[in-house]
């Protein structure tokens, strides 16, 4: 059990560098700027998220002797109110995310947009949302920037 956490944590970890190795553009050079309150509310929601979230499948798979993801999702169809939340959140997860990020990340001009829904699959839906959305804001300051300084 402790593997699979540990597998799933590295990808993580992994799908997380691919979405910045991607977008490193935004990060170096000081074309963008440094980090605004706008993005620091966005990271700090996704590490809060990620924090929590883990804790929670740490003790999932802790807690349970088939863990795994048909199981999980199994268990998120415990009773109404959790029916509700977990046909939202399925939805979101699955349908909407992937549309959402690709179709409006690849007209924002973010790389590799695709990897916020594999993010999400190994890290939490907050958190692959919260750096959709530092990422998307740092690319419309970067669409912002004089084309000759985006390029020094």
């Amino acid at each position: 059990m402790t593997r699979s956490l540990i597998f799933f944590g590295v990808l993580g970890i992994l799908s997380t560098a691919v979405a910045f190795a991607a977008n490193r553009r935004l990060f170096s050079g000081g074309t963008v700027g440094r980090v605004r309150p706008l993005e620091v509310a966005y990271y700090a929601a996704g590490v809060a998220s990620l924090a929590i979230g883990w804790y929670c499948n740490v003790r999932y798979v802790h807690a349970t002797a088939n863990a795994s993801y048909v199981n999980y999702t199994k268990m998120l169809f415990t009773n109404w109110a959790a029916d509700s939340a977990a046909q939202d959140y399925t939805i979101v997860n699955v349908v909407l995310l992937p549309l959402w990020t690709i179709v409006e990340g690849r007209r924002a001009g973010l790389r590799a947009a695709w990897i916020f829904f594999v993010m999400s699959l190994f890290t939490s839906l907050a958190f692959a949302v919260a750096m959709y959305l530092a990422f998307a804001e740092r690319q419309r300051r970067f669409a912002q920037v004089p084309a000759a300084s985006s390029t020094a």
